[in-house]
């Protein structure tokens, strides 16, 4: 596998993110890449849920602790825009992101789908590898 510098993954508070933020955190850990988690702000208002620039949500820095990954190596981004976007943007500078990472699908408005729209659209049109990480395994 090709050794990576810097990895972007989408957070958008589901547990599918979740998953997606232990994957990445454990490949930069492998890597010694930096990783950024970012929050398109725009996903969860709707829902009455908000997550500051100015503070790591717990769930994030406990990820980061139980996979081992030091958190000076990781950057924790609100952004304002769609999540699409937000994330397709993290491949260019200032982030450089040489690898993508979402959740199989969080907050969509399509519950029953295997990929959500947000994962189809990154991998559609993304310029960098994208992994697409499974929310749970199956029982």
């Amino acid at each position: 596998m090709k050794a990576f510098n810097s990895i972007a993954v989408g957070f958008d508070g589901s547990i599918e993110s979740e998953s997606a933020v232990r994957w990445a955190a454990r490949v930069a850990r492998q890597f010694d890449a930096s990783l950024t988690v970012l929050h398109a702000a725009g996903i969860l208002e709707r829902l009455g849920t908000s997550f500051s620039d100015a503070q790591v949500p717990p769930v994030i820095t406990t990820i980061l602790s139980e996979e081992g990954l030091d958190a000076a190596r990781c950057r924790w981004v609100v952004d304002e825009g769609d999540a699409c976007s937000a994330l397709l943007h993290c491949s260019s500078p200032p982030i450089n992101a040489e690898l993508l990472v979402v959740g199989s699908r969080g907050h969509g408005k399509r519950p029953g789908m295997m990929i959500g729209s947000v994962s189809l659209e990154i991998v559609q049109h993304a310029s960098v590898p994208v992994v697409v990480v499974p929310g749970r395994a199956p029982n």
